[in-house]
């Protein structure tokens, strides 16, 4: 679902109370690039293993 959004908030870096904070904000394909983000991480190898990069 997030490499269909337009725009992207990500909270973390953990969750609870190890998060919270705003982590990233932009395109899924600036989450891509942001490899120091959970979630940028986990999309790029996801979009990796389906062909998308």
């Amino acid at each position: 679902m997030l490499k269909y959004a337009d725009w992207i908030i990500d909270l973390g870096p953990e969750a609870g109370r190890h998060g919270g904070r705003v982590v990233f904000e932009g395109t899924p394909a600036d989450l891509v690039r942001r490899r120091d983000v959970h979630t940028g991480r986990c999309l790029a190898e996801d979009l990796a293993a389906h062909g998308h990069l």
